[in-house]
């Protein structure tokens, strides 16, 4: 059977999902967005410019690949919703990424407005991929309040820390009956596979390779690292031993 990724009924081939912010110009996200190999990618609504061919949204158009507008810069259950309700209008779709801040220093989300925003945009019918903090029993309330994918962060935004608390990511990716997002943090391919091995669905980057040296070199990186780390969990990993075990029986071994 094909492995694939499924939300609000729409099929996605590829689990790793791209950003958009931080490229230094139109042709090097359009070739890290190919070599990326996405489907899907968020963009912040403040980049809409209606009725431009040159806009961002011509480029995904161009190539099949969807939007998924974001609240960035929201730091107020209010101030999401209305720049929601903006996004659905200027782009068509119910589909957004819920960001709630705290502050601007540490980006993190605020737990309170999160659940707060959450609950009323899927009142309002939007498909809620909610960002969140490492906090599985947050996960299992965003998703109680009907969310459709929850997007706990490895590190903080922007950071390349990788995942900081794997054990809280095994657990919300264990306990979820809906996508985890692996969102934030992620530094080099390594951390998107970890993310994959330890049960989580995708992953969502965007610095890692729009600020990378050679970000359409890296996008590749992504795309196979995340291949990989998918095939890995689904394969099961062999149990840690403190001891050696030999590959290969001892018996018939020449003796002298």
């Amino acid at each position: 059977m094909e492995d694939v990724l499924q939300i609000d009924g729409v099929t996605l081939g590829s689990r790793l999902i791209m950003g958009t912010g931080g490229a230094s110009n139109r042709q090097v996200l359009t070739d890290a967005l190919l070599a990326s190999g996405t489907e899907l990618t968020t963009v912040a609504l403040r980049r809409h410019h209606a009725g431009s061919d040159s806009s961002l949204f011509q480029l995904l158009a161009e190539h099949s690949i969807r939007p998924l507008p974001n609240t960035a810069g929201c730091f107020t259950v209010r101030e999401a919703v209305l720049t929601a309700e903006l996004a659905r209008e200027a782009l068509e779709t119910h589909w957004l990424k819920l960001e709630v801040i705290a502050d601007q220093d540490s980006l993190l989300p605020d737990p309170p407005e999160l659940l707060e925003a959450a609950e009323e945009l899927v009142r309002r019918g939007f498909v809620v991929f909610a960002y969140s903090n490492d906090d599985p029993v947050l996960a299992r309330r965003l998703e109680d309040l009907g969310v459709a994918a929850v997007m706990p962060l490895g590190s903080p935004i922007g950071s390349g820390l990788g995942i900081l608390n794997p054990h809280n990511i095994a657990q919300i990716a264990e306990r979820a009956s809906i996508p985890v997002i692996l969102d934030a943090g992620i530094g080099t391919a390594s951390d998107a596979s970890l993310a994959m091995e330890l049960g989580c669905d995708a992953v969502l980057l965007a610095s890692a390779v729009t600020r990378a040296e050679n970000p359409a070199r890296m996008a590749a990186a992504f795309r196979h690292a995340v291949i990989a780390g998918r095939l890995a969990a689904l394969s099961g990993r062999i149990p840690r031993r403190q001891q050696a075990l030999a590959s290969s029986s001892m018996l018939g071994r020449v003796e002298f």
